[in-house]
């Protein structure tokens, strides 16, 4: 029997939230749009969904591509791709979940992360999920240090483009979304904020 960690990996645990509530489910397709060393894979790997992945670091993918060849050898490598999120050479409307965990906060500036978010944004089909987890200012306002623009300082070191609830709100209604979830966000003692965002694409 295999353990949980074989069975689910490191998968990111409010996306282990949305198999369980079945919103991810047997016969989907599915883009890991920076897929990064394919952690949140491993359980759809096993159980047979069909599974592409685009990360602009070569040696991620080359990663995923084993990880994938051992799990799932039937997918073809080609399902996993080195290439930007805003560049993703995956069909418009191609998948019917878009996972996007911790990603969209290494956006450069507002014109990169409108880039990202639309990238991974066109792949889905209407009435497809968008899970994303990305930074936020979200209850450590007063502790992060601004850089350049939504570019900031947090506490814990790290550089990140940060959003608010203002700025993903607005967001929803511009893609033409509709939040499946409140948005629920994650504050690590006053070190990092990180705010889990789940939509369905209206059209």
């Amino acid at each position: 029997m295999l353990s949980l960690g074989e069975q689910f990996g490191s998968i990111d645990i409010y996306l282990f939230d949305q198999l369980l509530r079945g919103r991810i489910g047997p016969g989907m397709r599915i883009v890991d749009a920076g897929c990064g060393f394919g952690r949140n894979l491993v359980y759809l790997l096993r159980e047979g969904y069909e599974i592409f992945g685009a990360d602009a670091n070569a040696q991620a993918i080359a990663e995923t591509r084993r990880l994938a060849a051992t799990l799932a050898p039937r997918l073809p490598p080609g399902n996993f791709r080195q290439e930007p999120v805003e560049a993703m050479s995956f069909p418009d409307a191609f998948a019917d979940a878009v996972i996007s965990s911790a990603v969209l906060h290494f956006a450069r500036d507002d014109q990169h992360f409108q880039a990202m978010l639309h990238g991974s944004w066109r792949v889905l089909r209407p009435r497809g999920l968008f899970f994303s987890r990305l930074a936020s200012s979200i209850g450590i306002e007063q502790h992060i240090v601004p850089i350049d623009g939504r570019r900031c300082r947090l506490p814990d070191g790290t550089e990140r483009y940060v959003v608010d609830e203002a700025i993903l709100m607005n967001l929803t209604e511009e893609l033409n979304g509709e939040l499946l979830d409140p948005l629920k966000t994650t504050i690590v003692q006053n070190q990092r904020s990180m705010t889990t965002w789940v939509m369905r694409k209206r059209t």
